[in-house]
């Protein structure tokens, strides 16, 4: 049987990215730690930490702390069975809860939903971001408990349902539709205005442009991996992207930013797919996002 605590030695240095700040937070000293940390991996035979600045898990140390993690979920939910009897428990620190979502979904709906779950369990959430189109590989290699992403398809020993569609709307400023589209959004007029992108993995903006041009071209990019910055790029007039029609709404009502085509929105279905562990907590957050879907995406 392997050891509790050596086991959340590793674990917590994972987390926290370093020996001396996990030692702070076990009340330990750095060599101490390190001590349980060698001896475990010896007695697995495995390096389990990569030593540097962060420290990382290798993929043996990844799954390790997955499983301590889903193993503090699950004291979690025997503790809170056990307060309910009136019987007492200690009150630790509360088991964190590993989440994928999309940079776009966290900066609209998604907040709401950890909010509602973090009031009825005392959970800790380590939020992913990531492509929704890539999400659901987090999921696959064991990195997330769940995950919103835009794949139906369910990841092996998960369940999936669908929540909903968030839409996106080309947006630009005035001024730069004024500058890049005097004549309409025509395939030449796109081959060279500005577009903003996220990341390399962001193919929202060429599904707008084939959508008119029926082909693939390659305009100037400006990449911004940040929601807010996307949206104070396109109202600033650096470049026009697809933003989520809930983010621009306002902006779209005072004019400061405008549709390149109102009549050619992109939806995005979006998916909660998580694994099919019987945990409390991810029964508690499923519901919580059900709830913020219904009030923010598309039926």
């Amino acid at each position: 049987m392997l050891d509790p605590a050596q086991m959340l030695t590793v674990a917590t240095i994972v987390k926290e990215g370093s020996f001396e700040r996990a030692a702070r937070v076990l009340a330990l000293t750095p060599s101490a730690l390190s001590q349980r940390v060698r001896a475990l991996e010896e007695k697995l035979g495995a390096v389990l930490i990569m030593r540097g600045s962060p420290c990382r898990a290798t993929p043996q140390g990844l799954a390790l702390c997955r499983h301590v993690e889903r193993v503090a979920l699950l004291e979690a939910e025997l503790q809170a069975a056990w307060q309910a009897d009136g019987l007492k428990s200690e009150r630790g620190v509360a088991p964190t809860l590993r989440v994928a979502v999309n940079a776009d979904s966290l900066a609209t709906w998604f907040v709401p939903a950890l909010s509602a779950a973090a009031e009825v369990l005392p959970l800790q959430f380590d939020v992913t971001v990531d492509d929704q189109d890539h999400t659901a590989e987090l999921l696959r290699r064991g990195e997330v408990l769940a995950a919103v992403t835009g794949t139906a398809a369910a990841v092996q020993g998960c369940r999936c349902e669908a929540l909903g569609r968030l839409r996106y709307v080309a947006t630009a400023s005035p001024g730069f539709v004024a500058r890049h589209f005097p004549e309409g959004v025509t395939a030449v007029a796109l081959t060279r205005a500005p577009t903003l992108s996220y990341s390399p993995k962001d193919e929202l903006q060429q599904r707008f442009i084939r959508r008119i041009t029926r082909r693939e071209i390659a305009p100037p990019q400006h990449r911004l991996p940040s929601t807010q910055a996307f949206v104070d790029a396109a109202r600033t007039g650096l470049g026009w992207g697809m933003n989520p029609e809930p983010l621009v709404a306002a902006a779209l009502r005072e004019g400061t930013l405008v549709p390149l085509r109102a009549d050619l929105p992109v939806d995005v279905p979006l998916y909660w797919q998580c694994t099919t562990l019987p945990l409390q907590a991810l029964t508690v957050l499923g519901q919580a996002v059900r709830e913020a879907a219904r009030s923010w995406l598309l039926r």
